[in-house]
């Protein structure tokens, strides 16, 4: 016999359209309700915004003024032209080309590290380690501020392979860390265990204790994995990244991620760098490159030309911290709260995310474009705009962006 449903019953349709228009206007009516931003040009210190004109952008992660460089421009052009708009295909039936192994081999060169392998996005790149990696038994520790890309990573493995624990310590403090690790241990968690930590936390612009946390995976026998988008090409004498900036070897890293889409040319895509076998192993079995098309062969051979344009002239990154620590001092002599960060991510905090985004605004109005982050982004109450600094940067673009916080 067939159901039937009773006449009286709302429609799925009818339903959502208006769950989700009661959310909109919420939204709408607390000030809260994010518009999206059109850009008419390339990424750069000053961009060409619809509605506005040429503005001083200090909301995008082009760290080191690489998005719109003439040879990374060139690079992408010339591959295009050679190899075509797209791979059509995932890597292991027909989607792997030369420019994709010559950036995995310049990636893995830059970190000093066995091998490299790319994916479309760092969220992949995050999406892929833990579900392929980690096994029944293990246990895997997170930083309670890591990006969203781990945290849904870990997600998956633990649902994907029934049994593997997750925990998660207070952000940064490492004796709550050896405490997740000693009550673990205690409640006879016997397999592999895995600490992961962003290098550089994108909304506090703070940065991992990358030596702390070594002393302690080494304490308990416990891999280290970083997520180093916001730190490579910005932290460390040479932009090596974090672990760069604390004198620390690659090699105590286990494992690293990172993105093409932030310092490195700011166009897409992510990578994970480590030991030869966990790269063999993610080739083989990691879903997001099984299922999902190769990164497209222009945008691998705009990241390696980004890449050795860094090695080839570390002023860039030195010309990015000069930048950073005038930002950081002329935003404090404004009087505003800045947290305190060697990174170029320069957090004002104002608490309330309908302020947040009104500055953003009005600042718009002034020629500058910074964003207002609020929740579910930051937690409630620590809304703030986040200013971030390229090495593109020049005194005009800063004195814009003081100006027009002068004048709020």
């Amino acid at each position: 016999m067939t159901a039937t449903i009773p006449s009286s019953a709302p429609s799925s349709s009818a339903l959502f359209e208006r769950r989700t228009a009661a959310i909109l206007e919420q939204l709408e009516a607390g000030g809260q309700l994010k518009r999206l931003q059109l850009i008419d040009g390339p990424m750069d210190a000053t961009i060409e915004l619809r509605g506005y004109g040429t503005v001083a952008c200090f909301c995008s992660n082009n760290y080191l003024g690489l998005a719109n460089h003439p040879e990374v421009i060139e690079a992408g052009i010339a591959a295009l032209r050679r190899y075509g708009a797209g791979t059509a295909s995932v890597r292991f039936i027909c989607g792997t080309f030369a420019p994709h192994l010559a950036l995995e081999e310049t990636i893995a060169r830059f970190y000093g590290m066995e091998r490299a392998y790319t994916f479309t996005s760092c969220w992949n790149a995050n999406e892929a380690i833990f579900p392929t990696l980690c096994e029944p038994g293990d246990l895997i520790v997170s930083d309670e501020l890591n990006h969203a890309s781990i945290i849904d990573g870990i997600r998956l493995a633990t649902v994907v392979k029934k049994g593997i624990h997750k925990a998660v310590y207070r952000h940064g403090e490492l004796d709550d860390l050896r405490r997740v690790l000693r009550e673990s241990r205690s409640r006879g968690v016997d397999g592999a265990v895995w600490v992961v930590t962003d290098g550089v936390f994108s909304m506090e612009g703070d940065i991992a204790d990358l030596p702390g946390l070594r002393g302690v995976c080494d304490e308990f026998g416990a891999m280290l994995v970083v997520d180093d988008s916001h730190g490579t090409g910005v932290m460390g004498r040479t932009g090596r990244g974090t672990h760069e900036h604390w004198e620390m070897p690659s090699a105590q890293v286990d494992l690293l991620t990172g993105t093409l889409g932030k310092a490195l040319g700011g166009a897409a895509g992510g990578y994970v760098v480590g030991s030869a076998r966990a790269i063999d192993l993610l080739v083989q079995r990691g879903r997001p490159t099984l299922f999902s098309n190769a990164l497209p062969v222009a945008v691998a051979a705009s990241a390696q030309r980004a890449i050795e344009i860094l090695m080839a002239e570390p002023q860039r990154v030195a010309r990015l911290r000069e930048n950073v620590a005038a930002v950081r001092s002329a935003i404090k002599d404004v009087g505003y709260e800045v947290l305190d960060s060697p990174t170029a991510i320069c957090p004002i905090i104002v608490h309330d995310t309908a302020r947040a985004i009104a500055m953003s605004n009005r600042l718009l109005d002034h020629g500058v474009f910074v964003i207002g982050f609020g929740y579910p982004v930051v937690p409630e109450g620590h809304a703030r705009l986040r200013v971030q600094v390229s090495a593109a940067h020049a005194p005009e673009h800063i004195r814009a962006l003081i100006d027009g916080l002068r004048a709020l």
